[in-house]
């Protein structure tokens, strides 16, 4: 497939995706009564067919979670001129926030009814610019391990040609969700 081809497939999907959680209840917060007794990827499914708020900072940032199994979750991101930074490159924090959001959500995908999780440390290696040429990327996390008390977990952020513009890695403290 090439990048075109590629990238069409990923509009396509953005758009099916973006299409179910605009209808939804759009950016907020879940209740607790929301996720009462659902698995993290039972949340994060619900989340992808807009039964549940989305995040703020994805409308913000302009990224959308795309795909999501268990220990797996993909966003995919438009780099738009808000987030360069003066020298026409994305700002670091940009590539940050898209991977702790891959990472952190395929973390999320492991959670069992109850349990919730924080990011505890983020590393993110930033190997070649995003500059105004690439139109989409994508963060792409997986679980590394998943523990009572710990989850880790490695991303990667690529363009359509499957270019590598960073990875990274993070660890997560799983904790009982507070019910209230």
């Amino acid at each position: 497939m090439s990048k075109t081809d590629h990238l069409e497939a990923w509009l396509a999907q953005e758009a099916i995706i973006r299409q179910a959680m605009d209808a939804g209840p759009g950016p907020g917060v879940a209740t607790p009564q929301q996720i009462a007794g659902k698995t993290g990827l039972e949340v994060m499914q619900a989340l992808l067919r807009g039964e549940l708020p989305y995040a703020h900072i994805a409308q913000t940032l302009d990224f959308t979670m795309i795909e999501v199994s268990p220990g797996h979750a993909t966003f995919q991101g438009t780099p738009g001129l808000a987030h360069f930074n003066p020298m026409g490159t994305v700002h670091g924090g940009w590539f940050a926030t898209l991977l702790d959001s891959a990472l952190g959500c395929a973390v999320h995908t492991r959670m069992a009814p109850g349990q919730a999780y924080t990011t505890a440390e983020l590393s993110v290696n930033i190997v070649r610019a995003l500059t105004p040429k690439v139109s989409r990327v994508r963060a792409e996390g997986k679980v590394i391990h998943c523990g009572r008390q710990l989850a880790t977990a490695e991303g990667r952020l690529i363009g359509p040609d499957g270019t590598l513009y960073a990875h990274a890695t993070t660890t997560c403290l799983v904790f009982p969700l507070a019910t209230q």
